[in-house]
C-alpha cells in the first residue's frame, strides 16, 4: 500500500467514523460548532511567546475526541500529517527573532524558536479540535451546524463539496501511483521529472472528473444548495454545554493554569 492508498484509507476511515453513533450526536451541531469556534478564538488570542499556557487547552480536543469515539492516536496522526504546512508558515521566525530568551543547560533558546513552537502547538490544538468534531458528527452535520449559525451559504456548500472531492482526488492519485509502480523497473520512472508529469496529469484528470460530477449534479436538479440533515432542536443540554465550555475557556484565558498546577505540584512536594 503506497502513501496515497494509505491516505485514501484514512479518509474512508474518517468518513465512516462520522456515521457511527456516539455521545456528540446527542447535542445540537450548532452548539458543538460554537464551542469549537470559541476554542479556536481563544487559542489564537495568545501572544507569540505563549507555550506552557497553551498546554491545559489540550483537554478540550482530548475530551471532544473521546466523546466522538475516535482514538486520539488516529486524530493526532492526521494532525501530524498537516503540521508541515504550519511549519512552513512559522519557519521564518527562526531567523527573524534571534534574541536569547532562556537557556536549557548550555543551549540558548531564541525567541524565534519559542514562537515557532507556539505556532505549531496552536495549529495542532485547533486542527485536533476540528477533526474531532468532524469525526464525531460527520461533515454533513458540521455543515448543517454552520448553516444553522447563518454562515454564508457559498462557504457551507464549498466546504461540503471540497470534502467530497478529496475522495475523488485521492482515488485518482492512488490509481496513477499504482500505474507508475507497475510500469517502473530497475528504478526507472521514479525521477522528479516523472512526478512533475504525473502532477500535471492528476490536475487535468481531476478537473475532468469534477466537470463530469458537476454535470451529473445539474442533471439531478442541483441549484447551488446541497441537501443537509434536518436541523436539530436546541435543548437545555446544549445551553449547558456552551456555557460550560465558555466558562472553562474564559478561566483558561484569564489565569495561567499551567503555572497554577506547577505551584500546587511543587507545594505538595515540600
Amino acid at each position: 500500500m503506497n502513501a496515497l492508498d494509505r491516505a485514501l484509507h484514512g479518509l474512508r476511515t474518517f468518513d465512516e467514523a462520522g456515521r457511527r453513533e456516539n455521545a456528540l450526536r446527542d447535542f445540537d451541531p450548532r452548539a458543538l460548532v460554537l464551542c469549537v469556534l470559541g476554542f479556536a478564538a481563544v487559542v489564537v488570542s495568545y501572544d507569540a511567546q505563549s507555550l506552557a499556557a497553551l498546554m491545559p487547552l489540550a483537554v478540550f480536543p482530548l475530551v471532544l475526541g473521546r466523546l466522538s469515539g475516535v482514538s486520539a492516536g488516529f486524530l493526532l496522526a492526521r494532525v501530524g500529517a498537516a503540521l508541515p504546512f504550519a511549519a512552513l508558515v512559522g519557519a521564518a521566525n527562526l531567523w527573524l527573532d534571534t534574541r536569547t530568551v532562556l537557556y536549557l543547560g548550555s543551549y540558548a533558546v531564541t525567541g524565534g524558536m519559542v514562537s515557532f513552537a507556539s505556532i505549531l502547538l496552536r495549529f495542532a490544538l485547533t486542527t485536533w479540535a476540528a477533526l474531532a468534531l468532524a469525526a464525531g458528527l460527520g461533515m454533513d452535520r458540521v455543515c448543517a451546524g454552520l448553516s444553522g449559525l447563518y454562515a454564508p451559504r457559498a462557504f457551507v456548500v464549498q466546504l461540503g463539496l471540497l470534502y467530497r472531492f478529496a475522495f475523488v482526488l485521492a482515488e485518482e492519485g492512488a490509481r496513477m501511483s499504482r500505474a507508475r509502480q507497475l510500469r517502473s523497473f530497475g528504478g526507472r520512472g521514479l525521477g522528479l521529472g516523472v512526478y512533475a508529469a504525473l502532477l500535471g496529469q492528476l490536475l487535468l484528470r481531476s478537473l475532468g472528473r469534477a466537470r463530469r460530477v458537476h454535470q451529473a449534479m445539474l442533471c439531478r436538479g442541483f441549484t447551488g444548495q446541497v441537501p443537509l440533515p434536518e436541523r436539530a432542536r436546541w435543548r437545555l443540554r446544549d445551553t449547558v454545554l456552551v456555557a460550560g465550555v465558555c466558562a472553562g475557556l474564559v478561566l483558561a484565558r484569564t489565569y495561567d493554569l499551567s503555572l497554577l498546577v506547577g505551584r500546587l505540584a511543587l507545594g505538595g512536594f515540600r
